[in-house]
């Protein structure tokens, strides 16, 4: 069913198109970019309010973000596409018993953060000023969180950064994006306006925006975990990452899936930030 209604919508899109390129590609865009927000659970806030709380602010988003205090180094956690802290509370507990002291964040248009629209380039603005502010040693990304991750360290280098996770993270934009193309059917006209607006944007083209590129640049130790089978993002994004991450060890796991939720990955988790 999601398959038909995307077809739907895409060709819908595709005939705005015949009569205007640019606001075909603008509502594609605007598409791609707005989340659903799903609303937290009351065992879901329960968990979350077990952390000190508080609201940064990065332009006009206020981006909320949760502390479990503790005495070793500070790790902030990025979750990925229409999640938001939570997904991150099995983890979280472990470290915690470890005395590591934890920065989550919700994203932008994200759990309990503000604006309605997303992106990759924007999160990783929001991951900037958190990092800084709460002085992040270790980072871990899940999917665009991860991507988004590498976005702000290539970007702002933060010598306090040590070690990077990145959990099922697309390691670049021209993939992602055309994924997105094939899965609505845009036609030509839309997906060569949609390059056109990202780069008045951005003042960059899309395949100009590779995290796995990118990461070359890292001196931080990092860890990659790809599940061979992840349906969302293939595991040769992983792969990708490994040959210009020249600091990092790849871990492959099997049946997983894309949320590599599993006792086996936060192991592997644990046993990286402390060693």
């Amino acid at each position: 069913m999601k398959y038909i209604i995307a077809k739907i919508i895409g060709a819908f899109i595709n005939f705005i198109s015949l009569f205007s390129s640019r606001l075909a590609a603008r509502l594609a865009i605007r598409l791609f970019s707005s989340p659903k927000r799903k609303r937290l659970k009351e065992t879901e806030k329960d968990f979350l309010e077990t952390a000190f709380i508080e609201d940064v602010q990065y332009e006009d988003i206020s981006i909320m973000t949760y502390r479990w205090l503790g005495k070793k180094d500070t790790i902030l956690l990025a979750h990925g596409w229409e999640s938001n802290s939570f997904r991150w509370k099995d983890l979280i507990i472990k470290l915690s018993a470890l005395d590591y002291n934890i920065i989550a964040l919700d994203a932008p248009a994200h759990g309990r953060s503000s604006g309605k629209l997303f992106n990759a380039v924007i999160y990783s603005e929001c991951i900037n000023v958190v990092a800084k502010k709460f002085n992040a040693n270790i980072i871990i990304g899940h999917s665009v969180g991860g991507m988004a991750t590498t976005f702000f360290q290539h970007k702002y280098q933060l010598p306090s950064i040590e070690k990077i996770v990145l959990l099922g993270a697309p390691s670049n934009f021209v993939d992602v994006f055309g994924r997105y193309i094939n899965m609505m059917g845009y036609n030509t006209r839309v997906s060569k306006t949609i390059n056109t607006i990202v780069y008045e944007r951005f003042n960059n083209k899309p395949e100009y925006f590779n995290a796995a590129r990118f990461s070359e640049s890292f001196t931080a130790e990092g860890l990659l975990i790809h599940d061979k089978f992840d349906t969302i993002i293939p595991y040769s994004d992983a792969e990708d990452f490994k040959n210009f991450y020249k600091n990092s060890k790849l871990i492959t796991t099997e049946g997983y899936g894309h949320g590599l939720k599993s006792k086996v990955v936060d192991d592997h988790i644990l046993a990286f930030v402390s060693h």
